[in-house]
């Protein structure tokens, strides 16, 4: 750990909830730049990330999960089971619902996962930019805080960074106190060949329709700095799992995979502060979420124990 004044906190928040609630943006939004992957897609997250947020006086780390959901495939079990074992490793739980579409069965869900857990919960009703008219939001607040009767409730809207300071406030309130456990420079746990990575399948999910980007893993092979130049070469593979699918990542003449590689070399640019060169491959890995000796090398799948 890291020295820091009297009365410094700083602790670790798991950022739950069912897919495609905004748990990512909200992070990314609060740390103040990217380190986790963002589409509209639901289940774009598959490995729990931390952001940090650091001040001279705290420092907060979220840990971003994977949506929870009615699991059936051997991979989406997975993610399902890292967003649980999450639970009982943090200081308390950042619990975010979608004020448009609120209480579904996946909600009702993590609500039974939670039940069982000792540590505090404090719940953001997200996307309350959506909510028209506001008269509406009322009684969604007021639904919701019977789900967790203990749980704070914060109206937000990551997007559009509605009561994300007073939010902010809240999370504050549960920090236990602490000297830092991250560098102040330091966003992210996340070593760079896999936010690298995150960032490559990202932009497949942006660009690639239908069900494919689900179908996608992305692994770094290389990522060194050039020699006497400001410049980071990476190669990178992205996975598929039928040959059809490769056709549609690499596109007419190369086109998809073109573009895939430009937005993720700006992309990747702003968040390592350097020019880079981005080679990009793809290899067809049969039915890769059904295997769990692909689904270790790609780090989708938890040790025992």
């Amino acid at each position: 750990m890291i020295d820091a004044p009297p009365g410094h906190k700083a602790g670790f928040i798991a950022v739950v909830g069912r897919p495609n609630v905004g748990k990512s943006t909200l992070i990314n939004r609060v740390v103040g730049q990217k380190v986790v992957a963002v589409s509209p897609k639901p289940q774009t997250t598959r490995n729990r990330v931390a952001g940090v947020r650091t001040t001279q006086s705290y420092q907060m780390i979220f840990l971003d999960t994977p949506g929870i959901h009615h699991a059936e495939t051997l991979f989406n079990r997975e993610m399902v089971k890292l967003a649980r074992k999450t639970l009982a490793e943090v200081d308390f739980i950042l619990w975010v619902i979608d004020a448009s579409n609120p209480l579904s069965d996946e909600d009702q869900l993590v609500r039974g996962y939670l039940e069982d857990i000792k540590v505090p919960v404090v719940l953001a009703l997200n996307k309350v930019d959506l909510v028209k008219p506001k008269q509406r939001l009322l009684p969604v607040i007021e639904r919701c805080q019977k789900l967790v009767p203990s749980a704070e409730v914060v109206p937000i809207s990551a997007t559009e960074g509605v009561n994300l300071n007073l939010l902010e406030e809240v999370l504050l309130r549960y920090l236990p106190e602490a000297p830092p456990f991250f560098p102040p420079e330091q966003a992210t746990d996340q070593p760079p060949h896999l936010v690298v990575a995150e960032i490559i399948r990202e932009k497949v999910f942006e660009l690639v329709h239908q069900e494919i980007p689900y179908a996608v893993a992305v692994r770094v092979d290389e990522m060194e700095e050039r020699p006497g130049a400001d410049l980071v070469d990476i190669q990178a593979t992205i996975y598929v799992e039928r040959d059809s699918q490769k056709g549609i990542i690499i596109g007419e003449g190369g086109r998809m995979l073109k573009r895939i590689g430009q937005q993720a070399r700006q992309e990747i640019e702003r968040v390592l502060g350097t020019r880079v060169y981005l080679g990009l491959w793809v290899k067809v890995h049969k039915a890769w979420r059904k295997n769990e000796d692909a689904l270790r090398r790609f780090g989708y799948l938890l040790k025992s124990g």
